[in-house]
């Protein structure tokens, strides 16, 4: 039976102090107020002062309110049963379901040991040409999106969970809109992808550590499905908002802020997330796709910052559009050699010429005389932005490819491509 306190010491915002012995960091806490019972965590301890963060706030929490210790973390319910629920960062239904208790799996554990996983060497279809082609995802890579406010980064996210070629989809979402919430909801029952998709939703008007929950919670549930063989794509949104909750607790705490007043460990909670991206060598696959939102589109921010150094590679979503410049997949190469023969040398072709396209824009706005090349390359850039960059085209990688070479063949003679004689030979369009 574990020990009851009744003496709350301090009540600062969310976060009460007790004074308590035997107890753990993260250990979860029921704490019976005059509402009824409410969930708290652990979140400091120095000798017998013990804080733990109420996942309901502190109102209405009294100081002679009753507190038990749970003697574990917070735990989710796995089996298949997941599939197709909508739960918050509690792990308690959203969608008016039942709630689910069996199975109990702990959250937040540690990553999965290397000697368990395999080289990434595996391609993911979200039939999004600027992704397959030109930065591909692979199987098991941890990626962000860069955006700004206001990018229908939500929209391609919903896009991906409808289209990837991935088992089962584990979607996060903090501090969403409920606007945003229905639409993916909707999104996803609409196109017959929410039988294949579990989500954990934090919305603005819900707790603010729930939304710190929401990563470890998904990717907790998307490592038993991968134990079980199969491919699990993990969508969170936003981590900039994860990491805005981790600041603001850590105010709450006093602790010494660092960069911008976010707490010190930032990189080592960003990279305890997106380190749980694996490929088992004997069972499924974690991949992690997750939005990152740059405040003032500046990429120095602490959070897109950090990210930086811990994934391999971004997607720059600006103007509605991923931009092919600063966007990266550096997995792409273990994957483009055994697509397509043309993959490769078609991708850095249509990018090299992209670049003169730019720079014949800027000859034009500043009144120099176009030639007959610069007029190619305006006519080719229109094509790409439209064909390719396009968020709205929807066509698996072969028929981008494909496309990619008429479009090539519209604006171009053979020669002027660069390509190598063999696979013009080949693919060229023969009309």
């Amino acid at each position: 039976m574990n020990k009851v306190y009744s003496k709350i010491e301090s009540i600062n915002g969310s976060v009460i102090t007790v004074k308590a012995n035997g107890v753990k960091l993260n250990e979860l806490a029921e704490i019976e107020t005059r509402f009824g019972k409410s969930l708290a965590e652990v979140n400091k301890i120095d000798g017998e002062n013990v804080s733990l963060q109420v996942f309901a706030g502190g109102r209405g929490v009294a100081t002679n309110d009753k507190i038990r210790f749970l003697g574990h973390d917070m735990r989710v319910s796995f089996s298949d049963n997941l599939l197709g629920r909508i739960f918050n960062g509690s792990a308690e239904p959203r969608d008016h379901g039942p709630s689910l208790a069996e199975n109990l799996v702990p959250i937040g554990g540690p990553s999965v040991n290397p000697s368990k996983r395999i080289l990434a060497k595996r391609m993911m279809r979200t039939n999004i040409p600027m992704i397959d082609m030109f930065n591909t995802l692979v199987v098991s890579q941890k990626i962000p999106i860069f955006s700004i406010s206001g990018e229908p980064y939500n929209q391609l996210l919903a896009r991906i969970a409808m289209q990837a070629e991935a088992d089962v989809i584990v979607l996060g979402g903090m501090g969403l809109k409920y606007d945003d919430y229905l639409y993916f909801k909707n999104t996803l029952e609409e196109g017959g992808s929410l039988s294949k998709t579990v989500m954990f939703v934090h919305t603005s008007a819900d707790p603010t550590v729930e939304a710190m929950k929401i990563p470890d919670l998904s990717l907790a549930v998307a490592e038993q499905f991968a134990l079980q063989g199969k491919d699990v794509l993990v969508l969170l949104t936003d981590m900039t908002n994860f990491a805005d909750s981790m600041k603001e607790i850590a105010i709450t705490q006093e602790q010494v802020p660092s960069n911008r007043g976010y707490p010190g460990d930032l990189y080592s909670q960003l990279a305890s997330r997106y380190e749980k991206a694996v490929d088992f060598a004997d069972q499924g696959s974690v991949t992690v796709l997750a939005v990152t939102t740059m405040p003032g589109d500046d990429v120095t921010h602490p959070v897109p910052d950090n990210t930086g150094y811990i994934t391999e590679g971004q997607f720059y979503l600006k103007g509605g559009r991923i931009e092919p410049f600063g966007s990266l997949s550096r997995l792409k190469q273990n994957v483009n050699g055994k697509t397509r023969k043309d993959h490769r040398n078609l991708m850095d072709a249509m990018i090299k010429l992209y670049a003169q396209y730019k720079d014949t824009l800027e000859k034009k706005s500043m009144g120099f005389n176009m030639s007959a090349w610069d007029e190619k390359l305006l006519k080719y850039g229109v094509m790409f932005e439209s064909q390719m960059m396009d968020l709205s085209v929807n066509v698996p990688l072969e028929e981008a490819l494909d496309n990619g070479w008429k479009i090539l063949a519209s604006c171009f003679e053979k020669q002027e491509t660069g390509l190598k004689t063999e696979l013009v030979e080949q693919f060229w369009p023969k009309n």
